[in-house]
């Protein structure tokens, strides 16, 4: 009966395991197959202003800076959502392996813990009757 609650409990952890990995892929590749469409969003971060609220809390020069920078990483911020639709492959295979590397692990739990109730029961079947082996010999 310990055997099967083990594997039981094993396999809705495993069936959890593979649905966390479907989901997380699906969210994954729909979101780089999605971010293609963002491209040119980010050339017009250079028009973004300080809120009026906190203009006075700040230096002009922060502000200029700000804007500076932004010109800057816009174009590659642009290139790189051009080419996210390409790493929507590389999300399929980091999720496979991950998944495969998870699940095997969780198989060796199963192992490990079906080798625990193995000892358990042949510990617990000798009684403490004349046959009972003990576990220390003693020397």
């Amino acid at each position: 009966m310990f055997y099967a609650l083990c594997w039981f409990v094993v396999a809705a952890l495993l069936a959890l395991w593979s649905l966390a990995a479907l989901a997380f892929h699906t969210v994954a590749a729909w979101a780089v197959l999605n971010a293609g469409a963002l491209t040119g969003v980010a050339s017009g971060a250079s028009t973004i202003n300080l809120p009026d609220w906190l203009a006075p809390w700040m230096p002009p020069e922060v502000g200029q800076w700000a804007s500076q920078v932004v010109a800057v990483v816009a174009p590659m911020v642009d290139s790189m959502l051009q080419a996210a639709p390409a790493l929507a492959g590389g999300v399929t295979v980091v999720t496979w392996v991950v998944w495969g590397i998870g699940s095997a692990l969780l198989l060796m739990v199963g192992a490990g813990i079906h080798l625990l109730v193995a000892l358990w029961r042949r510990r617990g079947t000798g009684g403490s009757g004349s046959n009972a082996r003990p576990l220390l010999a003693a020397g």
